[in-house]
């Protein structure tokens, strides 16, 4: 059929995030300066937090898959690399603007 146009399929976590999330989640919110989300892990430990919060009862697929979509569509993190502690304390450090290392820790391993 000459012209004919295909539309595009989402994803199950695009659809997931789209009908649950979305109405409270506008594009700000992944864009602020102090978002809780800042590595892979943290990403998931906030969308499992709030489908908990709000009674979703998302199986651990669907929360894989939300945020796989949010990692693809907005944050780009390399998924599950990193240590958390370490991401947490640079997170911290950005927020407060501090790019100095502490005195006696060494986070370069």
């Amino acid at each position: 059929m000459a012209g004919a146009q295909t539309v595009p399929v989402q994803s199950r976590g695009e659809l997931l995030y789209t009908t649950h999330c979305i109405a409270c989640h506008t594009s700000e919110l992944h864009w602020r300066d102090n978002r809780r989300a800042f590595d892979w892990n943290s990403l998931n430990a906030q969308v499992r937090l709030w489908q908990g919060n709000t009674g979703l009862q998302w199986s651990e697929a669907d929360i894989a898959d939300v945020v796989g979509y949010l990692n693809d569509r907005i944050y780009h993190y390399p998924q599950g690399a990193g240590d958390l502690q370490l991401s947490i304390f640079q997170h911290s450090q950005k927020i407060h603007g501090r790019n100095k290392p502490v005195a006696g820790i060494d986070f370069s391993n």
